[in-house]
């Protein structure tokens, strides 16, 4: 992973994952992000639904992965996903998904966040746990 600055801005942090092509072009934008957590945001189109109608389960699966990449990854030091669990809790109301990381815990190697995803109007959609590999 291309090292960024020690304690770079909102704007570089933006630059770097721009690269994360998925995410980005499907909508993903980052709002927020602190030391073991991050808040993005997707606005929803036609683009992310499905054949009845409601928000894709992938659209919302792709904000919380981006979300844990960025919690995880702006500072420098690589994290991946081993393995992920989402838990759909409602269906979307609103027009915007928000996504937002925090770190539970984090050893020499291994690391574990929760990503909660709502909408605007404040409706819980899912939850996410992720469980990573940090690659020193």
């Amino acid at each position: 992973m291309q090292s960024m600055e020690s304690n770079p801005t909102i704007e570089e942090v933006r630059a770097f994952f721009q690269k994360d092509c998925f995410a980005t072009e499907n909508g993903a934008v980052i709002e927020s992000v602190e030391d073991g957590a991050s808040r993005c945001s997707m606005m929803l189109t036609t683009h992310h639904k499905n054949a009845a109608g409601g928000i894709m389960g992938g659209a919302i699966f792709t904000l919380a992965d981006f979300a844990f990449a960025v919690a995880s990854n702006w500072q420098g030091t690589l994290h991946v996903s081993r393995t992920s669990q989402i838990t759909f809790l409602g269906a979307v109301k609103g027009g915007q998904l928000i996504a937002t990381a925090r770190r539970v815990k984090e050893g020499r190697t291994t690391c574990y966040y929760l990503v909660e995803i709502t909408d605007e109007l404040g409706t819980q959609i899912a939850h996410v746990t992720i469980d990573g590999f940090i690659k020193a």
